[in-house]
């Protein structure tokens, strides 16, 4: 048999290593573009909870003065496997999605926003936005009942989570506490025993186990329980985090209407009327518990780890506690997410009359020209200056412009889509998109919506 000549085998073996590197190179390609260090937040949780629930459970058993007793190996197993439960569900229960809608479906007693005259609409998934959904920039859809997107679940946690994530706090906490007692008798032995000679005690590698262990425990149980904390507050208030966010927004906007004279300018020229307004969906601590823990009044289930998930006919409509008129929907106005004019026919909140005929065509001329640059394909969204910019501390005179140059995307820090709260969070800081949330109330068809995602579609 005749042999193949060795340039052939020469090239045969450069075509594979030349293969070889860029499927090598695509791979890595494609794994920079789909990799993110969020992917690693649910394998370190894992990773933390099987470190202290298991390698304690192996020193305590090899920590000959006070061993693992059987009462303890129960205890600490039976608080692990409901922490891991509870945290799998939180991980992988779908948080939601509502189905799109062809026509905006009528407000139940007017519930829609009575004080501007439109029901929200969601840009990103075009479709109508039910009361206390969020468009969440992760999950790419809308979430009803949105409290944060979790970086620790990868998750949103949501009105169909929540329960869950709840009790994966509270078992984390209460298990955790208990191994924390566990692991401070066992220090607090060696610490008695300190001055008897080291071949009576435990080894060096054992007291550095039991250190390290004490103090990622103390961390991380004293972090769960501020976050338990806070979320226990929130459903007993019936907030969401997003929605603390709106009210100290709000409060905001009360204090800066009584310096103007209870008015507060929005795109246009138009000025728009701010009062002090209630949440409406704190309905009492029971109902708001309940409502938060998947609508039943068992009080047993609210701590079995496998109950069931809320029925996923629900988180459309709220309670309220009917402290405002009706009409009146959450959140409140706010002129820096009301791009389009509003009716002078809606009532209290409307802009009052203009002073001549020529005021009027002026305020319309320029509402013409914000709607042409907003509108335009390719032009990025318009985002206001912050109200720092716009008025004079002085005098509180508005400025020549009160509009920032177009810019696209969500992460500009300027704006006013950039206030903080106290805590210097923004909305970006929970998962939301920034830019669906500030302009999600556009009066605006959904066939024009659709026209204007095949043209900018068809554009690119």
């Amino acid at each position: 048999m005749m042999s193949q000549p060795l340039w052939r085998d020469k090239q045969h073996v450069g075509f594979e290593h030349s293969s070889v590197l860029s499927t090598a190179s695509q791979g890595a390609e494609m794994f920079s573009e789909d990799f993110s260090i969020s992917q690693l937040a649910v394998p370190a949780v894992s990773i933390l909870i099987s470190f202290l629930a298991y390698t304690s459970q192996y020193f305590f058993l090899h920590f000959e003065a006070l061993p693992l007793t059987k009462d303890e190996t129960w205890k600490i197993n039976i608080f692990a496997l409901c922490i891991w439960i509870c945290y799998y569900r939180a991980c992988f229960v779908d948080p939601g999605r509502l189905p799109k809608s062809e026509k905006r479906p009528e407000p139940k007693d007017q519930e829609g926003d009575g004080l501007t005259g439109r029901q929200r609409w969601c840009r990103r998934c075009e479709a109508y936005k039910p009361p206390r959904a969020h468009h969440c920039k992760t999950c790419k859809r809308c979430i009803p009942k949105m409290d944060h997107h979790c970086p620790w679940t990868s998750n949103c946690v949501s009105h169909f989570t929540y329960p869950h994530f709840i009790r994966f706090l509270f078992y984390a906490v209460v298990g955790m506490s208990y191994l924390e007692s566990c692991l401070w008798q066992r220090g607090s032995f060696v610490w008695k025993n300190s001055n008897l000679p080291s071949y009576l005690g435990p080894r060096l590698g054992q007291l550095i186990h039991l250190f390290i262990l004490f103090v990622v425990n103390s961390l991380t149980v004293f972090a769960l329980f501020v976050l338990l904390l806070r979320s226990l507050w929130s459903l007993g208030t019936n907030t969401t985090t997003i929605e603390s966010w709106e009210i100290e927004r709000h409060a905001t906007l009360v204090r800066r209407s009584r310096v103007l004279g209870g008015y507060l300018e929005g795109p246009g020229g138009i000025r728009i009327q701010i009062r002090k307004q209630e949440y409406p969906y704190d309905i009492g601590i029971w109902a708001n518990i309940k409502q938060g823990m998947g609508g039943s009044a068992n009080f047993i289930s609210w701590f079995w780890p496998l109950a069931a998930t809320p029925d996923r006919c629900t988180g459309w409509e709220y309670e309220t506690n009917d402290f405002e008129d009706p009409g009146v929907s959450w959140p409140p106005p706010d002129p820096d997410r009301i791009p389009m004019p509003i009716n002078t026919s809606l009532g209290p909140n409307a802009p009052p009359p203009y002073a001549n005929v020529q005021e009027q065509v002026d305020a319309f001329n320029r509402r013409k020209n914000e709607d042409m640059k907003r509108f335009t394909a390719n032009s990025g969204l318009q985002r206001r200056k912050p109200f720092h910019d716009r008025y004079q501390r002085d005098e509180f005179a508005p400025s020549e412009s009160d509009e920032s140059e177009p810019q696209s995307g969500n992460d500009s820090d300027e704006g006013e889509e950039s206030w903080r709260n106290a805590e210097g969070e923004r909305l970006r800081d929970f998962g939301v998109d920034e830019e669906a949330e500030f302009y999600d109330e556009e009066d605006i068809p959904l066939g024009v919506l659709l026209q204007q995602r095949r043209q900018q579609q068809s554009s690119n």
